[in-house]
């Protein structure tokens, strides 16, 4: 059975935390050099050329002047790592799962490789007051000089929603679950649980709130919708057989927003269904009604 969460756990590399296969970039400002280019320096230092234009300002034909300093941007990276998803990889980092997809060129069925690096969407955070020389055969670090300018540009935080909830989540199908949340077999986690019930089952939003997504462009998981709630949880709904909600549209507790299917690699009608406080998946047995 194939489910949409993935473990996740933190490695010390090289005095580096990788947080399921995290990494960043460092920034600082780039000092040109006689032959480089827009694409050398991004090459070179490993940052998107698009964010290296947009930090600066450029202009077409993006003519560079020797000497000239520009800023380089702090761009954030997930290293696939056995097991994830663009879904579940969308939800640790709290991004739009359609623009991390555009952001590196992925085209359905969005199949990752272990080992692949996705750029994160909005990685550009305040540049630090250190310069680094380019040479198209090495690179020297050296401290830029007190006269030198910070520039700053939006960050973007996150703040994780409360994992106590008020109110409780509705049965969004009534069944036997057959799948319960947590570790199964071959070391594989489940961030939600599979509920049995007969195809064409009507599926019911857990709560109010906003669809995040809805459609089937994840393998593996069929005909899926996400409903982003209010308060910063997110419940998911997978398998299904046919969606009636489209993305953006506003729901109620209650509003039928599908029927059980088995669609995404499973033969029993089910549906798979999780609750997530912001990134973090919880047990939807503990927050069910």
């Amino acid at each position: 059975m194939l489910l949409l969460g993935a473990c996740s756990q933190e490695t010390k590399l090289f005095g580096r935390t990788l947080w399921g296969g995290y990494s960043s970039q460092q920034e600082g400002s780039v000092l040109v050099r006689k032959g480089d280019t827009l694409y050398s320096i991004s090459r070179s230092h490993d940052v998107p050329m698009r964010e290296v234009i947009e930090i600066n300002g450029l202009r077409p034909p993006y003519t560079l002047k020797v000497g000239q300093r520009l800023q380089l941007p702090r761009a954030k990276y997930h290293i696939v790592a056995k097991g994830d998803t663009l879904y579940n990889i969308s939800k640790r980092y709290n991004v739009d799962m359609s623009t991390l997809s555009r952001t590196n060129n992925l085209k359905s069925p969005f199949t990752l490789k272990i080992g692949q690096k996705l750029l994160m969407p909005g990685s550009i955070v305040t540049a630090q007051n250190q310069t680094y020389t380019s040479s198209k055969k090495t690179k020297t670090y050296a401290k830029s000089s007190t006269s030198a300018k910070k520039t700053t540009s939006k960050k973007y935080t996150y703040v994780q929603p409360s994992t106590k909830r008020k109110q409780k989540f509705m049965w969004p199908v009534k069944g036997q679950v057959i799948s319960k949340f947590g570790p199964i077999a071959k070391g594989r986690n489940n961030d939600g649980i599979n509920i049995k019930a007969a195809k064409g089952t009507t599926v019911k939003a857990a709560d109010a709130g906003v669809v995040a997504y809805a459609g089937n462009e994840l393998k593996g998981f069929g005909n899926l919708i996400l409903i982003k709630h209010n308060d910063g949880w997110v419940t998911a709904y997978a398998h299904n057989d046919t969606i009636k909600v489209r993305k953006g549209q506003k729901v109620s507790k209650g509003t039928p927003i599908a029927t059980v299917g088995t669609t995404g690699g499973v033969t029993t009608p089910q549906l798979h269904f999780e609750t997530r406080a912001g990134k973090k998946a919880l047990n939807p047995l503990a927050y069910l009604n």
